[in-house]
């Protein structure tokens, strides 16, 4: 959500967030359902010597309902602490 023009590929999203690919990709593919994601893959002009990737991008109706968990999440105690804040 910090930077809505970056392309997020799945593997970066899971070493970011310590998240593991068998629970990381599930999320993602419930949020392209939802419409917070959209999804594309990279050119074979930028893939050289490798497949492409795919990456995710935040919609406008994903900054919203991901910025409605945050505040949830802000105000409960059990995350107090945490650093839950927009970059």
């Amino acid at each position: 959500m910090a930077d809505r023009e970056s392309r997020l590929w799945g593997y970066g999203l899971s070493r970011t967030s310590g998240v593991r690919s068998g629970v990381l990709y599930p999320i993602l593919r419930r949020m392209l359902e939802e419409g917070w994601l959209t999804d594309g893959w990279e050119s074979q002009d930028e893939a050289v010597g490798r497949p492409p990737r795919r990456y995710y991008l935040v919609t406008d109706k994903g900054i919203a309902e991901l910025g409605a968990v945050l505040r949830r999440a802000q105000a409960d105690i059990r995350f107090r602490g945490l650093d839950l804040g927009f970059a």
